[in-house]
């Protein structure tokens, strides 16, 4: 039972693994992320009282995730 579960493991990791190999080696990232960049610079050019607010709010939440209260 126990080397199924490794096997599925490593079977899960190595397909997660090729799909970022793939991901990496794809030669319309570049542009996929210009257009996103793109996308995301209207949205807080159209909104810019929300993204400041959503940026203040996923910092705070990052921080209390991030911070160690030991």
């Amino acid at each position: 039972m126990n080397e199924e579960i490794l096997e599925n493991v490593n079977k899960r990791l190595d397909d997660a693994l090729d799909r970022g190999r793939r991901m990496v080696e794809n030669d319309e990232l570049p542009e996929q992320v210009e257009e996103l960049k793109g996308k995301a610079e209207t949205i807080i050019r159209n909104h810019p009282i929300k993204s400041v607010a959503a940026g203040l709010f996923a910092g705070y939440v990052l921080g209390k995730i991030l911070s160690s209260d030991d």
